[in-house]
């Protein structure tokens, strides 16, 4: 979960912590999940959680708003090229236009974030893990 509310405690200090596109660090291993056209990362946190609140990146986040991504993409991309990524995993959609808003042309690079929190000394990475499948629908079947 990349948005939550939990109960925190800093010295004598009760609080809630709103974590919002962040992975809670003090339950053990946690996933950073890259898009569907990239790694994700199984990784442990590691080093004094204090100073980033027990939080980590929940992954690189957007590069460009959702409703752009259409725009920017469809004359350089047909719909159809879109069922299968760059590391050969199959997406499985029924809404062409979510198909862009959630290419992965639309995101940043996860290396980059899993470099940062590497070089920052709060992770350690267990596994590099590669998507089969997407699955991506904006409503419940």
């Amino acid at each position: 979960n990349h948005n939550s509310l939990s109960r925190l405690r800093l010295g004598n200090t009760l609080g809630f912590l709103h974590r919002k596109g962040a992975v809670a660090s003090d339950n053990g291993v946690v996933v950073i999940p890259g898009s569907r056209g990239s790694f994700s990362y199984l990784v442990e946190p590691i080093g004094d959680q204090k100073g980033n609140l027990y939080s980590l990146a929940h992954g690189a986040g957007r590069k460009w708003n959702r409703a752009s991504c259409k725009a920017r993409l469809r004359d350089r991309l047909q719909p159809s090229s879109l069922f299968r990524t760059s590391l050969g995993s199959a997406v499985v959609c029924d809404d062409s236009e979510l198909l862009y808003e959630e290419a992965p042309q639309a995101y940043k690079s996860i290396e980059t974030v899993i470099d940062d929190m590497e070089r920052e000394e709060l992770i350690r990475v267990i596994a590099t893990l590669r998507p089969i499948i997407t699955y991506k629908m904006r409503r419940p079947l």
